[in-house]
């Protein structure tokens, strides 16, 4: 898909999908991509269905996404976004899913996205400022 048509269906379903911005929906997008490759460290060796992740495993992998991206300005810019809770992120997933752009395994779902983790802890300053060698 191009990405002229990748955006297209981008505004399309910011349209449908509620209060993110397209750059929420890109943050997930590329951290999905992100964390598949973090989970299956050789992604040319496995195919489609083979690079499925899960609801958590997804959650886990965009909090080290946006604190790789975003260091200590990761939850200021999700709450930004309007994300302030794992459930956000499984609305975009889903709403993706709607819009053609992402694919559903059977026993995937909305819950899969339920309080992986509280945004206060995962994203605590002191905890984010070691995690990149940052000092105080």
């Amino acid at each position: 898909m191009s990405d002229a048509s990748n955006h297209d269906q981008m505004r399309t379903l910011l349209r449908a999908a509620g209060p993110y911005p397209l750059e929420a929906y890109q943050f997930v997008q590329e951290g999905l991509s992100f964390t598949s490759e973090q989970v299956h460290l050789d992604p040319d060796a496995f195919g489609e269905l083979d690079r499925h992740v899960t609801g958590q495993q997804l959650c886990m992998g965009l909090r080290e996404y946006a604190i790789q991206r975003y260091g200590l300005l990761a939850r200021t810019v999700l709450e930004c976004w309007r994300v302030q809770r794992t459930e956000d992120f499984g609305r975009m997933v889903f709403a993706m899913i709607d819009a053609g752009l992402l694919k559903q395994q059977p026993d995937d779902s909305l819950e899969d996205f339920t309080s992986v983790y509280d945004f206060r802890e995962a994203f605590n300053p002191r905890d984010i400022e070691e995690a990149i060698g940052a000092t105080t």
